[in-house]
């Protein structure tokens, strides 16, 4: 999986993923950006929520459970010094339908949190990082 990140001017870049999918990110007004886009820390949240979305969506579907409605609410606090970590992020899941299980939810909402959402794993535990740089002369 890859990803790049092209300047467009000011804070706004063009983030592009393997899948051919693009999205712009943008700073606000205060540090120099034309708030275009989004930030790059509501994209982590939202990594998190459709991580997350994808796999409770996929075991209540196979649990039988007549969703109706999905939402996730992610809500991250940031600290004010920088680097501006998350000090934490709280996720509540809400979902409407006919008949929906509480037991259910509750196990997909265990599997997906301690199983099988890669994006949780890896901000909870942390990665390694490896960088480099390079400068192209015209």
């Amino acid at each position: 999986m890859d990803a790049k990140l092209t300047w467009v001017d000011g804070m706004r870049f063009v983030g592009e993923a393997s899948s051919g999918h693009a999205i712009v990110i943008d700073a606000d007004h205060e540090v120099g950006g034309e708030d275009t886009g989004m930030r790059p820390s509501e994209l982590l949240l939202i990594a998190l929520g459709g991580c997350s979305a994808m796999d409770i969506i996929s075991i209540l579907r196979k649990k039988k459970q007549d969703v109706r409605r999905f939402e996730i609410n992610v809500r991250g606090d940031k600290a004010s010094a920088h680097p501006k970590r998350f000090n934490t992020i709280v996720v509540e899941y809400v979902v409407t339908g006919k008949g929906v299980e509480v037991e259910a939810l509750k196990r997909a909402v265990e599997l997906s949190m301690t199983k099988y959402c890669s994006v949780k794993a890896t901000i909870e535990n942390g990665v390694p990082i490896e960088y480099a740089y390079r400068v192209v002369e015209e």
